[in-house]
């Protein structure tokens, strides 16, 4: 099993290093791949029997580097304060689920207080259901995404104030 804040670090390692992917091979099977290529956007998954993962893998997300062109392009926004906020952000592409079942009272709403480790949703990704925790405590000020909609990779999920 890989765990899903070892593959956020290793993500933010490759965006700020010049290497362009990277491969991890684990001994049950699982293999991950995390690439910055556009042509290396099929990343390679392959498990091991289901009667051998003791819980649900995390799945490897795309990083995808926006053309050059596109930035010089992109009209200069005005400057905004630096928010207080904290956000929490998706971690694979998949869909969000706010709730643990349909009809459940959502893991947070906005105005509820969170605790660093408390589970604040579920995103699935090619049926597995992966629990996202928070990584800080605060108080959550936005809810950024509608229940079974699909995310992308580093979409904004809450905004949490930790002074709150």
């Amino acid at each position: 099993m890989i765990d899903l804040r070892y593959v956020k670090k290793l993500i933010e390692m490759l965006d700020g290093s010049t290497v362009d992917s990277i491969e991890i091979s684990s001994d049950k099977g699982m293999k991950l791949r995390i690439s910055k290529s556009p042509h290396q956007r099929a990343s390679a998954v392959t498990m091991a029997p289901l009667a051998a993962l003791s819980a649900a893998p995390v799945l490897p997300a795309a990083v995808t580097p926006r053309p050059i062109e596109e930035v010089a392009v992109a009209a200069p926004k005005a400057e905004v304060p630096k928010s207080t906020l904290l956000e929490i952000k998706s971690p694979m592409v998949g869909t969000f689920y706010s709730a643990p079942e349909p009809g459940a009272k959502p893991y947070v709403t906005v105005g509820d207080r969170v605790n660093k480790g408390q589970i604040v949703c579920i995103i699935e990704a090619m049926k597995i259901m992966n629990e996202l925790e928070s990584e800080f405590s605060g108080i959550v000020r936005e809810v950024n995404v509608t229940d079974s909609h699909p995310v992308e990779y580093g979409q904004v999920l809450y905004r949490v104030d930790p002074t709150g």
